[in-house]
């Protein structure tokens, strides 16, 4: 080879003998180090021009060969020799149009598949069938194209094979189906299709796109592994395609669903958890909207093994998919999402506080188009689910398959919970409540009490589904359920015996999750299978709990120490640890506003008492409430110096109590003097006392419901007036002091003779009411609402639409339950949810002001966590004293006495002798006129403050006893005879006279 460069390698030779200039070593090795680098790049730019010629070689030839074959082509365009070198021409549009032309218009496609020449044919036209594949990528809409589609459709179709070969040419058509579906067929499908938009549904290709989709379905022996390939490249490739059925003609449309081998389904069973892990996430949506719309119409006839593979496709998309996935973009960037059963605007403008378990980004899905959030709004439908039901009925074996799709469906899509609950529960009569329980959990490991270690082992997770949704449809049935059909062991409700067994499973689960020390594996692990977190299980799980536990609380029938957990831990050290756990939570940073599922993170017990505080005695709780209110006082460390003193007008208690304590720190100590109607103060020092009479006279008042802001319901209950004149400024201002006076009445241990309605009650502990609390509000419309319940004619009948009806200063007018709920007709689907909304308004959306207004007031005073730890029934009973019988044995053992008297003075002896004697009645009235409550204290008469005293009156056998309510003296004469002192004793309480301030 001739070098291109002159000859380098020829050596410079000095003939001189040694050098003429002295050189040291130092310059030596650079000359050898330059004269390195300089061969070394000499024989890079000789290795360099090798490359070059033998690539200008190797162009050369190829265009010699590839004219060569060009010209071999043509002189056999549809032989063998042409198809040879079709393919070893490779992508050469002209060239593979000119095939197409030939072998269409000679009908030649499968003349040279047969005899010696068929394995060649065979070999070449799997190549040639994707050069055609993708030579139509640039022009899918084109006349050309469809000549190359036409090819293709022949080739994947046994009937022309057949008609050119007879039965033999089956088997190309198997193998050359096998070849281009094992060469990722679909997925140049779906990249085609995808390049002519929904709005070209009529290009001259579509039709035949649509053919090479269903042809090797129907092609394919349905139990080979290539079907099965075949099948896992559909549902990734082709039913992933966003709005797919958009895209297609009416025509071809219908023929693909009717060529979808849809009852062959269950092909896919043993390879759902790889398809779901390989489909993108934001692909999963067009999975469920395809898939649904081509499985639908079918339910009827899918076999049952395909109807529980497609459910089971469908529960694992939406175990990927975010919640509000399928929620349109307005919804899911709005606020959590409201159920019906809630408050919707009770926090609206309070700041939400939320625990970090993660600072990964949420997943965002593209928003989604209006056709396919149109066609998954019928996922949720009445009529879908119906649907599905009926389907399932045929075969029970798919119905924990379909439960864990509805679980599921609930938890991506919460904003349409409520709709699909009232369904499940409205279909075949409302059944399936106990069909689930007796067929699915009852048996259910879940629960039981050998079990609690393993509750959230992986091999458990098919017991879960049945278990939620079954725990979901209870808690929503009970809202809508009056005490009349709970307590009937209707069919539609489980009956009281499985109640028990029930509510002791999902009291057990609860407990466990909340008792846990380890709370990050609730926050963050998750229940397989499912788009559930451990914590969701959990809420769940204890609003049932809670629902149930407030029926039992109204009409108790569960097992006496059903609710409680005493004998798994230590009540004494649960006190302490729990007092010390609100300490260092009040301590830290940490928000005092934690909602119950903060708490629960922060402090397993403090989650326990806010959540499932009937788990702990009644008893036990009041013990732990007053140890905070204890705590509350020490940190604070008031003293004498800080109390606040206020002078009250004897006739103007209450507008004097707001005045001056509408503002101040009622947790500080409070003096009050009294000034009487000459405008002089009262002689005397409050040292507790005065305050509590001063207390009691201002109750008399701002619950007097003559005032215009409390109303009576038919039990003598009280709850805020749902007049409009309620909802002023200085009228709700006057709920917020009232609220405050009773936190201080609270935090001070003063029982109150007030009787709250329980519906205004749960809005202190942030629980929703019931429809049966409507029956002591109004009775007429509870009645209505029943028997709406209960009819079995056409709901639509009735007339009715989502308003209720109001009366404001006289005129009367409809307020909407929803949105434009007058233009909304009340069916026998949606009766439910009006049902509900209706009994919401009047127990809560009507006094939401006044209540907001009451309750800020009272969380001045009483930390709302504390407030949790009870039930209505509790609470009342903590502001009130237990409605129980006056022990009077447990009043003498806390008796003090003054004066002449001793517990062994005659005229004492006599007079236990007498209290003893009276019925609860008269005894519930004497401990009205010695104290101002009727009810005894909870924790019994040690816990009276100040103790019940008796004092010496003297010897006027003449005069009525007379009583200090505000320090729970008795101030009793020296009666000499039993009869005389029965008597004055009897007169003095009946009459409520005799109070007198010493």
């Amino acid at each position: 080879m001739l070098p291109l460069f002159g000859d380098e390698r020829r050596r410079e030779i000095n003939l001189g003998g040694s050098s003429s200039v002295t050189t040291s070593q130092a310059a030596i090795l650079n000359q050898a180090r330059a004269r390195r680098i300089e061969r070394e790049t000499v024989r890079k730019r000789h290795e360099s021009a090798v490359t070059i010629q033998a690539w200008w070689r190797g162009i050369t030839d190829a265009r010699r060969a590839r004219q060569e074959l060009r010209e071999q082509f043509t002189g056999d365009i549809t032989g063998l020799t042409g198809l040879r070198c079709l393919v070893l021409i490779g992508q050469d549009t002209d060239f593979l149009d000119r095939w197409t032309a030939e072998v269409l218009s000679q009908g030649s496609l499968f003349g040279l598949a047969h005899g010696r020449d068929r394995e060649h044919w065979l070999v070449l036209m799997r190549q040639v069938f994707f050069l055609l594949l993708r030579s139509i990528s640039d022009c899918t809409r084109s006349e050309r194209a469809v000549s190359c589609l036409q090819v293709l459709c022949s080739l994947l179709n046994p009937a022309s094979a057949i008609e050119a070969l007879g039965f033999s040419g089956n088997q190309l058509t198997v193998s050359i189906t096998e070849y281009a579906v094992r060469h990722d067929l679909y997925q140049y499908l779906a990249r085609l299709i995808q390049t002519i938009g929904p709005e070209a549904k009529n290009a001259p290709t579509l039709p035949f796109f649509v053919e090479l989709i269903y042809r090797p379905l129907n092609t394919l022996e349905r139990s080979s592994e290539a079907f099965l390939r075949c099948f896992q490249s559909l549902a990734i490739h082709i039913l992933t395609i966003p709005l797919l059925p958009n895209r297609i003609p009416i025509s071809s449309l219908t023929a693909l669903s009717a060529k979808l081998p849809l009852s062959s389904l269950s092909v896919l069973s043993t390879s759902i958890a790889d398809l779901a892990s390989t489909i993108p996430l934001q692909s999963h949506v067009h999975l469920i909207a395809n898939l649904y719309t081509f499985t639908s119409p079918r339910y009827a006839i899918l076999p049952p093994s395909s109807l529980k593979t497609y459910l089971q496709l469908m529960t694992a998309s939406l175990s990927i998919l975010p919640v509000h996935a399928l929620d349109p973009p307005s919804a899911s960037d709005a606020a959590p999402a409201m159920s019906w059963d809630d408050d919707g605007d009770s926090e609206s403008e309070q700041p939400q506080v939320a625990v970090v378990t993660s600072f990964a980004p949420t997943p965002r899905l593209p928003p989604l188009d209006t056709r396919t959030q149109k066609r998954l709004q019928i996922l949720p439908s009445p009529s879908h689910l119906n649907a599905l039901l009926k389907a399932v009925q045929h075969d029970r074996g798919a119905l924990p398959d379909l439960v864990s799709w509805l679980v599921n469906l609930c938890t991506v899509w919460p904003t349409r919970k409520d709709k699909i609950l009232s369904t499940l529960l409205l279909y075949g009569g409302g059944g399936l409540v106990r069909e689930i329980y007796r067929d699915y959990v009852r048996n259910s490991p879940l629960g039981k009490d050998e079990n609690m270690s393993s509750l959230m082992d992986p091999s458990l997770a098919s017991a879960w589904p049945p278990l939620l949704l079954l725990t979901e449809l209870y808690t929503q049935s009970l809202l809508t359920m009056g005490d009349d059909e709970f307590f009937s062991n209707s069919r539609t409700s489980l009956t009281l015996d499985e109640l028990v067994v029930f509510s002791r499973a999902l009291f057990n689960i609860a407990f466990a999750l909340y008792w846990r020390d380890d709370q990050t594996k609730i926050q963050e692990g998750g229940v397989p299978g499912l788009n559930l977190r451990w914590v969701g299980v959990r809420d769940k799980i204890t609003k049932c709990l809670q629902a149930i536990h407030a029926r039992d609380s109204r009409k108790p029938f569960m097992p006496e120490n059903h609710w409680h957990v005493n004998s798994q831990i230590d009540m004494n050290s649960f006190i302490d640890a729990a007092v010390f756990e609100e300490q260092q939570l009040d301590e830290s940073s940490a928000p005092r506003a934690l909602t119950k599922r903060q708490l629960s993170h922060f402090s397993p017990r403090l989650g326990v008492l806010n959540n499932i505080p009937f788990a702990i005695q009644f008893e036990t709780r009041v013990l732990i409430f007053r140890r905070f209110v204890e705590n509350d006082k020490w940190n604070r460390n008031r003293d004498a110096r800080g109390r606040i003193d206020v002078s009250i007008r004897r006739g103007h208690i209450a507008q004097d109590g707001y005045d001056r304590l509408a503002e101040a720190d009622l947790r500080a100590p409070i003096a009050i003097t009294f000034i009487d109607q000459f405008g002089e103060p009262e002689a005397g020092i409050d040292g507790g006392g005065v305050f509590k009479e001063f207390f009691t006279s201002l109750c008399k008042e701002v619950f007097d419901t003559d005032r215009g802001l409390w109303l009576e319901n038919k039990r003598n209950e009280i709850y805020p007036n749902p007049h409009l004149y309620a909802t002023e400024p200085h009228n709700l201002n006057w709920y917020r002091f009232i609220g405050r006076i009773l936190g201080k009445a609270l935090y001070k241990g003063i029982l109150v003779e007030v009787a709250f309605a329980g519906f205004f009650l749960a809005k202190w502990l942030d629980k929703q009411s019931f429809l049966d609390d409507l029956a002591s509000l109004d009775p007429d419309l509870y009645q209505g609402l029943i028997f709406l319940k209960n009819y079995t004619g056409d709901v639509e009948d009735l007339a009715l639409n989502f308003t209720v009806a109001i009366e404001e200063f006289g005129i009367a007018k409809a307020v909407d339950l929803i949105p434009d709920g007058s233009n909304v007709p009340v069916t026998r689907e949606n009766r439910l949810q009006y049902i509900y909304l209706t009994s919401h308004y009047r127990l809560s959306k009507q006094i939401k002001l006044q209540s907001e207004a009451f309750f800020e007031g009272l969380s001045d005073m009483i930390d709302p966590k504390w407030l949790r730890m009870f039930n209505q029934q509790e609470l009342q009973i903590l502001l009130g004293g237990v409605n129980a019988p006056v022990d009077v044995q447990d009043l003498r053992a806390h008796t003090q006495y003054g004066g002449l008297y001793d517990d062994d003075e005659p005229t004492i002896q006599t007079f236990w002798k007498v209290l003893e004697d009276f019925d609860q009645e008269q005894r519930r009235l004497f401990l009205r006129f010695v104290t101002s409550c009727s009810r005894p204290p909870l924790l019994g008469f040690k816990q009276l403050n100040p103790l019940f005293a008796i004092r010496d009156a003297g010897s006027d056998e003449h005069r009525l006893p007379t009583s200090s309510t505000c320090v729970n003296l008795l101030k009793l004469p020296r009666y000499t005879s039993e009869k005389k002192l029965h008597d004055k004793l009897l007169q003095a309480i009946s009459s409520g006279a005799g109070f007198d301030l010493s």
